[in-house]
């Protein structure tokens, strides 16, 4: 299902900025405009820095990064 979205009161230089990213992108600005709002507002989840660093490889034990031992 997809409904329509009025947005009043627009500043010149945002309409004229949308139209220059629009034309950039080969789009219309309605089209533009529905893809700045979508990357906006809908976004994949953001992974915890839990689960970042588990997913981190294994790469030796702690004693191999310890530089004081090397002196």
């Amino acid at each position: 299902m997809t409904t329509s979205l009025v947005v009043r009161n627009i500043e010149p230089e945002v309409v004229a900025a949308l139209r220059q990213a629009a034309a950039r992108h080969g789009t219309s600005a309605e089209a533009e405009h529905r893809r700045i709002l979508r990357m906006a507002l809908v976004q994949p989840p953001r992974r915890s820095f839990k689960d970042v660093l588990m997913s981190m490889p294994h790469v030796g034990v702690d004693e191999d990064f310890d530089f004081r031992s090397a002196r």
